[in-house]
């Protein structure tokens, strides 16, 4: 009769002690939520430094036009009037792009 009443007990511990770990505001699901929360400030902590850098770029476009004239020049290729453009190619980049692009023809050509 004590061993029944000891099974008894520790199966209704065990049902009581469920939803304290398995539930949905048991630990497993905190733990989730937090992994979740972390993965969340993150993203926000990233988020503030580009809208910081952003910002900053704004910033110095609104202000200054030599800001704005450099970002024409690199980003979209844009010259001054009477200005001239010379570009400088590394030979060796060259080379290594050219015997590349050989190899990738042969290679189409062999049957």
């Amino acid at each position: 009769m004590i061993r029944l009443v000891t099974i008894v007990l520790v199966l209704l511990l065990s049902l009581i002690q469920y939803p304290l770990w398995v539930g949905g505001g048991g630990i497993l699901g905190v733990s989730e939520i937090s992994r979740e929360l972390d993965a969340a400030r993150a993203r926000n902590d990233e988020s503030t430094r580009r809208n910081a850098r952003l910002a900053s770029e704004v910033g110095n476009l609104g202000k200054e036009t030599d800001a704005a004239e450099e970002r024409a020049r690199y980003d979209l290729g844009m010259l001054k009037k009477d200005e001239i453009f010379i570009q400088i190619i590394d030979a060796s980049k060259l080379s290594r792009q050219n015997s590349s692009a050989a190899a990738g023809k042969s290679a189409e050509k062999s049957p």
